[in-house]
């Protein structure tokens, strides 16, 4: 009698458990996975079978449905989580940051407080030490400014910590930057940069979920990075974040989002000054 295969990680993802992964990432992460997504998803828990030592994707999710499975969700949301993330991306926001925004700050706020910075969806860090980099030129290493950046993802912000890219990760930042802000690797790190120490201590990393009731912060910001996130939500979910970051805005505070995204359909009550940079409108003197 000829013996059943042994099931793989390579097997197909079956509807059922498509659909039962699916919702879970949703109520944890308000990731809103449809069914051009399977193949990502497929592909990605395929890399947790493999951790887990477990033979097919129906045992992980009867894993995930266990009390052992409550830890589990986290990694889970971790690798479904998508980190494409480089230094300067979508320049234009840092020319903008240059160029508008930070003398117009320096000239209205007269350095009476500090300038406070929100890195929403910081990945593996390349947008916070990026903006840490165009608020040291401006207002200098040790100026009055701070950076908080959150991820939903734990492993992702370890490595965030660690602040270590590959030369090629590299590629957009000027080599005069480079050689200011990252120390070379050698022997064994050849090929690598870390962030010096000095900027990495100005950038505060810790784990989030956007969605959830509180934020951690005592004070608003006076602008927030969010970018390319909502891309990943529903209308209503989209909604909700929006209303929650503005509510994160100092007045005349200014939420950039990705260039693939915007706030038409959604309901807000900021301004847009121009595709992907929204103003939250200060509040109008008292008579």
């Amino acid at each position: 009698m000829p013996v059943p295969p042994t099931t793989t990680a390579t097997d197909a993802l079956a509807d059922v458990d498509y659909e039962f992964l699916r919702k879970l990432v949703y109520e944890h992460s308000r990731i809103n996975l449809g069914s051009d997504k399977r193949a990502l998803v497929s592909g990605r828990v395929a890399k947790r079978l493999r951790v887990l030592k477990i033979g097919g994707y129906h045992e992980y999710c009867q894993l995930l449905k266990t009390a052992a499975g409550v830890e589990e969700l986290g990694n889970l949301v971790d690798v479904i989580s998508t980190n494409h993330t480089h230094f300067f991306r979508e320049e234009k926001h840092f020319d903008w940051l240059r160029s508008v925004l930070l003398p117009h700050w320096r000239l209205s706020n007269d350095g009476r407080e500090p300038f406070r910075a929100w890195s929403a969806a910081s990945s593996s860090g390349e947008e916070p030490y990026t903006l840490a980099i165009v608020l040291a030129e401006f207002f200098g290493l040790e100026g009055k400014w701070t950076i908080d950046a959150t991820d939903i993802s734990t492993r992702i912000l370890d490595r965030a910590g660690q602040a270590i890219y590959d030369t090629e990760k590299l590629a957009p930042v000027p080599p005069e930057l480079l050689r200011r802000y990252f120390q070379r690797g050698v022997g064994r790190f050849a090929g690598q940069f870390r962030v010096k120490e000095a900027l990495r201590r100005r950038v505060s990393f810790q784990h989030l979920n956007l969605l959830q009731p509180q934020y951690p912060f005592a004070q608003r910001f006076h602008l927030i990075f969010c970018r390319n996130v909502m891309i990943y939500f529903d209308r209503p979910t989209q909604e909700t974040l929006i209303a929650k970051l503005t509510e994160q805005l100092e007045p005349g505070g200014h939420l950039l989002v990705g260039h693939s995204e915007s706030l038409s359909g959604v309901r807000h009550s900021l301004q847009q000054l121009q595709p992907a940079i929204y103003l939250k409108p200060a509040a109008p003197p008292r008579r």
